[in-house]
């Protein structure tokens, strides 16, 4: 499995089939600066299906894991976490190798995806806000053209009052009870979440969360009743009644493998064999600081975990979608919004201080009906705001929609060898911007951050990696984001600070 990380767009193997260059439509105009893109048509003549008809895929179906990691994923490299099922997923489809997060945590991403819009800069388009009636949603654009469109969530955050994220859909369904949702009131007392985490770890804080997540999970009694098993199985129950619509769109988004990371004990078992509770929960409201070396080994475990309980969930799900017949006309994807810490410099949980790959790297995996995109690699940089105007490209739906990103279907078909020069995500305060040889992050106010006195005020917390101050990866020579690089490469730092610059202030 490592060497699949090694492969190049150029040089991918395709299992003894021949590449078929296919052309996937019209790519957007403007680059990834802020602004909105010239209105673009659909994806034009060409790409064939594997039923035998000339033109684009009749239906689409979007799978969304809430903080799934790439390199946890055994198609981008992980050779330790088991992920069959999204594995063969990725032998049948383009796999991008290096896609990033737009805007972060859960909404700000979501916003992206749902309309297509980027939404940096933050501070002037707004982070963890509701969808505003404005925004035109591609459940509304698909539903125009005639797709029955389904929208199946336990992310629940989506479902807060007034959040609107719903609009546009014909009919969505909310799986109740992840996290701290506020779906169980009691009994409140008969849960004791210090019986579930070490004493060290303990807060007030944590301790509610996880009260109120014992609640909801209370009447659990197998492995279907999780969350994601129950999402994933709405979504076929979805596709069975709805398979004879003339197109059709389902959206499917699972809060796993969010925290709390609480896998069936006998995924927890794959990975770690001492974990100190035979339900160690482990999620928000615990504080880094009190995090121990020693903790390190079950939390990853316990993350490890679900990553596999998802996979095989997903990979159910797609093999139900086979048996209907379903994939031979239906573009099928499966991404995230971010990944997460597990103690890289100190952090465990995703930390908007450290925005580096761990975080920001997206796992996107696109199959289409052609089997001449099958199991290729694309290498080139992707962006989360490019979403929306791609699967519409790919659908052959035209559009005049004021849409941020490209069209990157390209990349994969055989059109293009590379469409960004560098690609942009924020969270919070912090910025980074990434281009082929350098990964840089930093406050996005961070005036004067790189400014002499400053540097030599802060060169010790520099060179210990400390959070807040800016990072530089030198990606040819530490892939892995070990070393921040920035007291030897100022000028460097200095030409990525103004990129963010420009872009966080347009």
């Amino acid at each position: 499995m490592a060497n699949r990380e090694k492969r190049t767009t150029r040089s991918a193997p395709v299992k003894r089939r021949q590449f078929l260059k296919a052309v996937a439509g019209a790519m957007a105009a403007a680059p990834l600066a802020g602004c909105a893109t010239t209105p673009r048509t659909g994806a034009g003549p060409g790409i064939i299906s594997a039923a035998g008809a000339s033109g684009p895929p009749k239906n689409l179906i979007v799978i969304i894991a809430d903080t799934f990691r790439a390199d946890h994923l055994g198609c981008y490299g992980s050779e330790r976490v088991k992920t069959p099922a999204l594995d063969r997923l990725a032998d049948e489809s383009a796999t991008f190798t290096a896609c990033y997060a737009d805007g972060l945590p859960t909404i700000p991403a979501r916003r992206v995806y749902h309309t297509g819009r980027s939404i940096i800069p933050m501070r002037a388009r707004g982070g963890w806000i509701p969808l505003m009636d404005d925004r035109t949603t591609v459940a509304q654009v698909l539903g125009k053209k005639g797709f029955r469109t389904g929208f199946i969530a336990d992310t629940y955050h989506y479902f807060k009052p007034g959040m609107n994220f719903h609009k546009g859909f014909d009919s969505w369904q909310w799986i109740r009870g992840q996290e701290s949702d506020r779906y169980r009131s009691g009994p409140h007392d008969a849960f004791d979440p210090k019986q579930h985490m070490p004493e060290h770890l303990w807060n007030p804080g944590y301790d509610r969360n996880m009260r109120q997540y014992m609640m909801n999970t209370q009447d659990r009694k197998g492995e279907e009743d999780y969350f994601c098993a129950r999402s994933l199985r709405a979504g076929v129950d979805w596709l069975k009644a709805n398979r004879s619509a003339k197109r059709f769109m389902l959206f499917i988004d699972t809060f796993d493998p969010h925290e709390p990371w609480d896998a069936p004990k006998r995924f927890q078992e794959m990975y770690h064999d001492a974990y100190p509770y035979e339900r160690y929960l482990f999620g928000y409201g615990v504080r880094s600081k009190d995090i121990r070396p020693e903790d390190l080994p079950a939390i990853r475990g316990l993350y490890a975990a679900e990553v596999s309980f998802v996979d095989m969930w997903v990979g159910r799900f797609v093999e139900e979608v086979r048996k209907m017949g379903l994939l031979d006309d239906t573009i099928l994807v499966f991404s995230t919004d971010h990944g997460t810490h597990l103690g890289e410099e100190g952090c465990v949980q995703k930390t908007a201080a450290l925005l580096n790959s761990c975080v920001a790297r997206l796992p996107l995996i696109v199959r289409h009906p052609d089997p001449a995109v099958a199991g290729k690699r694309v290498d080139a940089l992707v962006s989360a705001s490019d979403y929306m105007g791609t699967f519409l490209a790919m659908l052959g739906i035209e559009h005049k929609l004021p849409i941020d990103g490209k069209n990157v279907w390209p990349l994969a078909a055989g059109g293009a060898d590379r469409l960004h020069d560098r690609v942009f995500t924020e969270f919070g305060r912090y910025a980074a911007v990434r281009d082929g040889r350098w990964h840089y992050f930093q406050d996005g106010g961070g005036k004067g951050a790189l400014e002499p006195d400053y540097l030599q005020k802060q060169a010790g917390r520099v060179r210990s990696q400390a959070l807040g101050v800016p990072h530089l990866y030198d990606l040819k020579a530490d892939p892995g984001e070990t070393k921040n690089v920035v007291l030897d490469h100022l000028d460097v730092a200095a030409e990525m600070q103004q990129h963010i610059a420009r872009r966080v202030q347009a």
